[in-house]
């Protein structure tokens, strides 16, 4: 854990949830240093305009992980990220309203066409997120077994790998054009900012005070 007199690190995720935070950052008053921008610069740790504040620029799936273990005192993570590792150390106290998109199961259009999902005990299936998976099935009296993929999800049922898949959806183009159909809905995904509950307690202020900075920026949107 990061002593109380040094710098807060704040983890923010890469790619299209970052374009959507910048503004946010901003209306925060959080600039990062100009090497933030550049989509070449191989470092991943950044100063910002704020001396004690320095930003993360990491894979989404790892924030969770970075504030869990007191790495970065505050980030912000995707809802699906927090449901797959579900870190008791890990509060996640404002939904940012970014990110939105959909987990769902889905399956080919043939299968769908002569499928009735009530009558599955087993399924296989190719998915980023097994807890998840296991878990959302279980509660149905079903048995899941995952094939773990970090991407291309989406063909695995064409190759016969799986006949179908969990995943993140937005506008449902990708299942669209590979075949497959939206069977149902696990849950609506959003981005949160999260912070470690220990720092919490060691530096109420400071993380309280980025609570409400973050609030004020969502809410001025």
């Amino acid at each position: 854990m990061i002593a109380a007199n040094e710098n807060l690190r704040l983890a923010v995720p890469r790619g299209r949830i970052l374009e959507e935070l910048l503004p946010l950052m901003a209306e925060a008053g959080i600039e990062p240093e100009p090497a933030f921008y550049d989509k070449q610069e191989r470092k991943l740790e950044f100063a910002s305009n704020i001396p004690n504040l320095s930003i993360l620029r990491v894979r989404s799936f790892d924030i969770a992980t970075f504030v869990a273990f007191g790495v970065a005192q505050i980030g912000i993570a995707g809802r699906d990220v927090l449901m797959e590792f579900d870190f008791p150390e890990v509060y996640a106290p404002l939904d940012l309203g970014i990110g939105a998109c959909r987990m769902v199961v889905a399956q080919s259009r043939e299968l769908h066409e002569k499928d009735n999902p009530r009558r599955w005990s087993h399924v296989r299936v190719a998915t980023k997120y097994p807890e998840i998976t296991r878990r959302h099935f279980a509660a149905r009296g079903v048995q899941a077994e995952c094939v773990k993929l970090n991407g291309a999800m989406e063909i695995a049922p064409s190759l016969g790998l799986c006949r179908r898949i969990v995943d993140l959806v937005s506008t449902g183009s990708t299942l669209e054009a590979n075949g497959l159909e939206e069977v149902e809905e696990i849950a609506k995904i959003t981005s949160r900012l999260v912070v470690n509950r220990a720092a919490m307690k060691t530096r109420p202020e400071e993380i309280h005070g980025w609570i409400d900075r973050f609030e004020e920026a969502r809410d001025a949107a």
